[in-house]
């Protein structure tokens, strides 16, 4: 049997803090995040979530207060500045939220010069490779243009294409789309498929819908910390913060396929399955009857109106969930205010 690839981005506990009048603020904490080779991951939150520092300890930008970031086999906060732009330049294209074009090149100049920083192209190809990557991203009649002179969203366009120039395994990107029109975005969204196809690491910070559905994951940040991902999907009605709230309350529960599990009226207050299936029965005047099946990223809470009878969990597959005790979800619901949010998931399974 193959060992299971090494991820080609890892975070292992990484805190980030920086001063302020009233004490240092940790931005992000306490971080454990894995992304496979060839994946296509987009990082969501709100503003202040920490999304754009969680970039930054990717692309090296800047470093973790503590904990380790790996990526490609390298922790790039411990290079010198030296070797990490070496190592960034033929690593990591980045595509910043605000374009960092230099204003004085044009579009063209813009695109080649990474090539020529890195040497990463015999100079009589790397105009012609600058010219394609700009067509790719609608400013092939623009190159000659100096930054200033296009608009912004042209621009953006120009700095994806300049993030391409060296053809770097990993792409890492803050809201490519969002100074885009509808017709350039779709363009971009289909080169960034068009990457991933041909096995590039995509990382994208975005406020985009669109763009979220594209990826093949997503990380959800609050207040510094990821959500778990499964609750965020099982609950979608709830806020970022109170996900957050849950992911904390949760603890894990597993049960191996065959094996079942009789679970007492009303509890436990919230289920959320994260691998495999559970066939859940309830009684019936002659014996059980198949009441629901679970499947990852599904939710069963107290507030469901079969969860009033002793249930029975069997598990189909090995399967595994996360669990909050009745009381703590009880005392959550109050503390929350999150019971009306609940209510379309609780009407959608009744």
């Amino acid at each position: 049997m193959n060992a299971p690839a090494a991820p080609y981005i890892s975070l292992q506990d990484v805190v980030k803090t920086f001063p302020a009048p009233g004490g240092e603020v940790m931005v992000l904490k306490h971080i454990y995040l894995d992304i496979q080779p060839g994946e296509y991951v987009s990082i969501v939150g709100k503003s202040g979530s920490g999304k754009s520092t969680l970039l930054n300890m990717i692309t090296g930008i800047d470093h973790p207060t503590s904990g380790t970031v790996t990526v490609a086999g390298t922790q790039p906060h411990r290079l010198s500045e030296s070797q990490l732009a070496g190592w960034r330049g033929v690593t990591i294209g980045i595509v910043f939220q605000f374009f960092q074009l230099l204003p004085m090149l044009s579009l063209l100049e813009n695109v080649m010069l990474p090539m020529d920083f890195c040497n990463r192209y015999p100079p009589a190809e790397r105009e012609g490779r600058a010219r394609a990557l700009l067509e790719q991203v609608g400013l092939g009649d623009m190159v000659d243009k100096l930054p200033g002179a296009v608009s912004g969203g042209q621009q953006q366009a120009a700095a994806i294409a300049r993030a391409l120039a060296n053809d770097p395994p990993l792409i890492v990107a803050d809201e490519p789309t969002g100074n885009l029109d509808e017709r350039t975005a779709e363009g971009v969204l289909a080169l960034f498929d068009g990457l991933v196809a041909r096995g590039k690491t995509v990382v994208i910070v975005t406020h985009d819908p669109a763009l979220v559905k594209r990826t093949q994951r997503t990380i959800l940040l609050s207040d510094g910390e990821i959500v778990n991902p499964f609750i965020a999907q099982a609950l979608p009605h709830l806020s970022h913060p109170q996900l957050l709230q849950l992911t904390h309350l949760a603890r894990p529960q597993t049960l191996s396929r065959g094996e079942s599990l009789t679970l007492p009226p009303y509890a436990p207050g919230l289920l959320v399955l994260t691998q495999g299936k559970l066939a859940l029965w309830k009684p019936a005047r002659r014996g059980e009857i198949l009441w629901r099946e679970l499947r990852p990223a599904q939710a069963l809470t107290a507030q469901d109106v079969a969860f009033h009878t002793p249930l029975r969990l069997q598990a189909l597959e090995d399967s595994a969930w996360l669990e909050i005790p009745a009381e703590a979800w009880e005392t959550w619901l109050a503390q929350s205010g999150a019971r009306a949010s609940l209510a379309p998931v609780t009407e959608k399974r009744a």
